[in-house]
């Protein structure tokens, strides 16, 4: 995506919600030495992993800020490039985070995003833990305003928003034995364990034998793992 973008060396680049590592290396690549990368990231641990992330690859061009992505406090109209990553699918307010990212891209910008869309993750053969964990899944995402489906919309968000000469390109992958992200859906449910327990969406007994099933299943050689359906959007803040 950044290649067909066009990220051009001397720029300044932002990468929103950037975890413990985000794209900060590939930006940094791209930028150089004259340009400037800036991670934003609200978890006080991610930003400790991300800032060692920088220091071990000594990325003199990076720094690492603390700020919420809705609400960064930094000043508007700065960056050449604004970028997000699997920020939106996660988070109840994204309305105001594409209202964010806009605001900080100068005039001429471009703002870009790599979101999720749940519709085609699945596996093949079916299987009933798998069903039943993602109607949960979705009934605990829904009930905390956030939407499992958001990257099929990130373009009418960022029209919405007034970016101009929007493209999309959707990218989809199978993840076969041994891949890291093999198991991302049974990763993503024990994270919010406590709180779909909590919620009384299911209860924890329950929960535990449909991860067993699942995990079981998703150890199978010869169980299909289909990704999300991401959508790379990207759109230039008129002048």
């Amino acid at each position: 995506m950044f290649d067909r973008i066009g990220v051009r060396s001397g720029g300044r680049a932002i990468d929103i919600g950037c975890g413990p590592q985000g794209v900060l290396d590939l930006l940094s690549e791209r930028v150089g030495s004259t340009g400037l990368v800036v991670g934003i990231e609200r978890d006080d641990e991610s930003v400790a992993a991300a800032r060692q992330f920088v220091a071990d690859r000594a990325l003199g061009n990076v720094k690492v800020l603390r700020a919420d992505a809705a609400s960064t406090g930094m000043p508007g109209d700065i960056f050449d490039l604004v970028h997000a990553r699997l920020v939106l699918v996660n988070i109840p307010n994204a309305e105001a985070v594409v209202g964010e990212m806009v605001r900080l891209a100068c005039p001429g910008g471009m703002v870009a995003s790599h979101e999720a869309d749940y519709l085609p993750h699945l596996c093949d053969p079916p299987l009933r833990a798998w069903d039943r964990l993602f109607q949960i899944y979705r009934d605990y995402s829904s009930a905390n305003g956030i939407d499992l489906f958001i990257g099929r919309r990130t373009h009418r968000l960022f029209h919405e928003a007034g970016l101009v000469d929007i493209e999309v390109n959707p990218v989809i992958h199978v993840y076969p034995q041994g891949h890291n992200r093999r198991t991302i859906f049974w990763d993503f449910l024990q994270n919010v364990r406590d709180s779909i327990v909590e919620q009384g969406l299911i209860a924890d007994s329950e929960f535990s034998e449909l991860l067993a099933e699942l995990k079981e299943h998703l150890d199978r050689r010869d169980t299909l793992v289909v990704s999300h359906l991401f959508f790379q959007s990207w759109g230039r803040k008129p002048r």
